[in-house]
C-alpha cells in the first residue's frame, strides 16, 4: 500500500468500530505491519546510529572483529581464505549495518503481538525528570578512580482516555516540548495478546496532532503511515464518498 497516495477506504483499515466507550479502534494485521515495519526506518536507523561517541564505539567493534577474523584466517590457512574474506567484509561494515540490525530486532519484538489498536486519548500531566543513561570511569590527578554519571533531562507525558486507561511516555527533552499541556489530544498504537484489546501490554511513541509533535524514546511507528490512518479515522465519511481508484490496465 502506498501511503503517499490518497487515503484508502476506512474498511481496509479497521476490523471493528469503537469498542463500547473505549477510544480504541482495532486495526487489521496488514495495517499494523505497515505501521511497525520489519526493516528499520530512517528515524530508527538514526536512533541506533547515535552520536559521534556511539559511532566510535561501533567502529572499534568493527576493527576488533576484523582483527579476530584475520587471526582465525591464519589458523585455517588457505582452506579458509574465502571464508575469512567474507567475514572480514561483514564485520568490517558492522558500523554501517549494525543500526539496521538492532532496530529490526526491536521492531520484531513489537510485531510478535497479534492484536493492535489505534488509541485516541488526552494528555493528563506533563513533568520533567533526570535519568541516568550511562557511567564513565576516569582517573583524576591523584590517580584515584572517579565515576562520572551521564544524566539526561527527559519529558514525561502521562496520557489516558475516558475508559480509565493510563500510561506514561518518556522521551529526551526538546525545546518544542514546552508547548505540551494537559488536555491536548494524543494518538498512539497499543498492542495486546487479546483480540478485544482488554489488556494492553505495550504502547508506541505518541503523536500530538494539534502540535504535529511526537513524544517517545524510540520511534516505533512509520510516522507518515500513522498520520494517514489518523486522518482516515477522523474523516470516515470522506473516505466512503471517494470512488475506488482505478489502476492502470483496468477495463472501463
Amino acid at each position: 500500500m502506498d501511503w503517499k497516495n490518497p487515503l484508502v477506504p476506512l474498511k481496509y483499515l479497521i476490523e471493528a468500530s469503537f469498542c463500547g466507550l473505549s477510544m480504541i479502534v482495532p486495526l487489521t494485521r496488514e495495517i499494523f505491519e505497515q505501521l511497525i515495519p520489519l526493516v528499520a526506518t530512517g528515524p530508527q536507523y538514526a536512533y541506533y546510529w547515535g552520536d559521534w561517541r556511539n559511532l566510535l564505539k561501533q567502529l572499534l567493534i568493527s576493527f576488533v572483529a576484523v582483527v579476530v577474523c584475520l587471526l582465525l584466517g591464519l589458523v585455517f590457512g588457505e582452506a579458509g581464505r574465502a571464508l575469512t574474506l567474507i567475514l572480514c567484509l561483514i564485520t568490517g561494515l558492522y558500523w554501517l549495518w549494525g543500526p539496521i540490525y538492532w532496530a529490526s530486532l526491536r521492531n520484531a519484538a513489537y510485531r510478535r503481538y497479534p492484536y493492535s489498536g489505534f488509541l485516541r486519548g488526552q494528555v493528563r500531566d506533563v513533568f520533567l525528570s533526570e535519568e541516568l543513561i550511562g557511567e564513565e570511569e576516569t582517573v583524576d590527578k591523584l590517580g584515584r578512580l572517579v565515576i562520572i554519571e551521564n544524566r539526561e533531562r527527559r519529558i514525561n507525558v502521562e496520557i489516558g482516555d475516558e475508559t480509565g486507561f493510563n500510561a506514561l511516555v518518556q522521551g529526551p527533552l526538546r525545546r518544542v516540548h514546552k508547548a505540551i499541556a494537559p488536555g491536548q489530544g494524543v494518538e498512539l498504537l497499543v498492542l495486546s495478546n487479546q483480540p478485544d484489546l482488554a489488556r494492553i501490554v505495550k504502547i508506541t511513541d505518541v503523536f500530538i496532532p494539534r502540535l504535529n509533535l511526537w513524544v517517545g524514546d524510540y520511534p516505533y511507528l512509520q510516522r507518515e503511515a500513522f498520520v494517514s490512518v489518523s486522518q482516515e479515522l477522523n474523516n470516515p465519511e470522506k473516505s466512503r464518498r471517494r470512488p475506488p481508484r482505478r489502476r492502470y490496465g483496468d477495463r472501463a
